[in-house]
């Protein structure tokens, strides 16, 4: 996101252009971009009737958990030695549906790839509330809710410090600095666009309420040119973010002992993994906004196609280091090892891990046709998939190495309970409802990027491209006064 300049005809491209080359042709005015984004900020029946079945399935959440609290956390079907379960392939699978959101916003944004810019604020929006509802799992976690302040290394009277030896704080550590940075990101690039919305509000109460969150923006040159550096400055501070958080969560496991854990191919094999899932997650989101709201036109077959390229890239990055796992533990030749990826493909949890390498590997490899990369339903059926297939992934992690450690003793097996299956529901509930919430009160889709490539409108017809001393008119954002 950054400023609009005129358009120099033998000077250097625009930093706000995108360099791919996506462009948007049923595009053609300002005036059109603010109409049809803003128009999808009306309640509808399929938007009333999305949001009930989202309440309804967080409310079988909440009353699950209640009971939960009271019977004891052996209702979820934990028995020495898997107390690692459902809660925590949960939490790093919505750990990993939010890195979506910082790629497209940041890195795809530093490379300048044109796709992203009608599908970003979607990818922001979904990030904060996935780690929203990642949060919520150690919480839960732990047994006792009450007590999750003593995860916080706060001064307290007992003169006791949280174990820094301790996973969960490692996640603590994770979770809110991810959150602060991406719903920093989120709103700062909301700003333009909530002065948009306030110059149109009537209602008095709430244009007071945007007047206050879009800063007194007035689109001159002075607010765009901090704008667009306070942005990137956002963008580069957040890129960091996409290799460190997902890889502090894949030390949850890897600085166990655990067979199939302890692996230094752990922190990029996460990393691959959230992107894949979170590019998954767009899809299943975004896909039905453009049928729904008819934005084709915005979500384009070109951006889908584009999109589609980076998840087959990932599904191909995500099967290696499933390969390379099973080359590890064959080269290592370490007897429990060995004994263990055996189990988890051939053994006690072959169906699993089959719906994992189903899911991630082979299904994906039908985007290598141009024809499924540019097919709307196939990628929505495409990202259910791979959405099942990325939570068996952690659920694959998870279980069988704790059901199948080292001793012959120790091994077991592990049933999910109604309980553990409830609470499950449940967060999809929370995610989606706070998603929708979302939609219908700020554009799902950014109208200052969107303009800027459109083709500024000008004072008066010209018979040849646009020259530096053009005159446009005032709407323009950006132009000079």
């Amino acid at each position: 996101m950054a400023a609009i300049a005129r358009p120099e005809r033998d000077g250097p491209r625009r930093p706000n252009i995108a360099s791919a080359g996506v462009q948007l042709p049923a595009v053609k005015t300002y005036e059109q971009v603010d109409e049809e984004i803003i128009a999808t900020l009306g309640p509808t029946k399929k938007w009333f009737a999305a949001l009930a079945l989202a309440i309804t399935c967080l409310l079988v959440g909440i009353t699950t958990w209640m009971y939960q609290i009271h019977e004891g956390m052996g209702v979820a079907g934990y028995s020495p030695p898997v107390m690692w379960g459902v809660y925590i392939v949960t939490f790093v699978f919505w750990i990993g549906i939010g890195h979506a959101g910082t790629l497209i916003s940041a890195i795809l944004y530093l490379f300048r790839a044109g796709f992203r810019t009608t599908i970003y604020r979607a990818a922001e929006a979904m990030t904060v509330f996935a780690v929203m509802t990642a949060g919520l799992f150690p919480i839960i976690h732990i047994g006792r809710p009450w007590k999750f302040f003593w995860l916080i290394p706060y001064p307290n009277w007992r003169l006791l410090w949280p174990n820094f030896k301790s996973p969960l704080v490692w996640d603590v550590f994770a979770i809110s600095t991810y959150l602060t940075i991406s719903t920093t990101f989120l709103f700062i690039g909301l700003i333009p666009d909530i002065a948009v919305l306030r110059d149109r509000e009537k209602n008095p109460t709430r244009k007071m309420i945007l007047s206050m969150l879009s800063f007194g923006w007035r689109n001159s040159e002075a607010e765009w040119r901090h704008f667009v550096r306070a942005y990137l400055f956002l963008a580069a501070f957040s890129t960091p973010l996409v290799l460190s958080v997902h890889s502090v969560v894949s030390f949850d496991f890897a600085m166990g002992l655990a067979p199939g854990w302890h692996t230094t191919i752990f922190p990029p094999y996460f990393v691959a993994g959230a992107i894949f899932s979170g590019f998954a997650m767009v899809w299943t989101i975004i896909i039905p906004i453009r049928k729904w709201w008819k934005l084709e036109h915005y979500v384009t077959l070109n951006v889908l196609d584009a999109s589609a390229k980076m998840v087959l890239f990932t599904s191909l990055v995500v099967g290696c280091a499933y390969l390379v796992e099973f080359f590890i533990s064959w080269y290592g030749g370490v007897p429990a090892e060995q004994d263990y990826f055996w189990n988890r493909v051939f053994g006690q949890w072959w169906w699993a891990a089959w719906i994992m390498l189903t899911c991630n590997m082979i299904l994906p490899l039908s985007l290598f046709s141009q024809k499924l990369r540019r097919n709307p339903v196939w990628l929505f059926i495409l990202s259910i998939f791979i959405n099942i297939g990325m939570w068996f992934e952690r659920f694959v992690i998870v279980v069988p190495s704790l059901s199948h450690e080292y001793e012959p003793w120790q091994w077991t097996g592990y049933k999910p309970t109604w309980v553990d299956l409830a609470i499950l529901i449940g967060s999809f509930g929370w995610f989606f409802m706070w998603f929708l919430l979302f939609v219908k009160q700020l554009p799902v889709f950014a109208l200052s990027e969107i303009k800027e490539i459109v083709q500024p409108r000008l004072k008066r017809a010209h018979h040849h491209p646009p020259e530096p001393n053009d005159d446009y008119e005032p709407s323009t954002p950006g132009a000079h006064a």
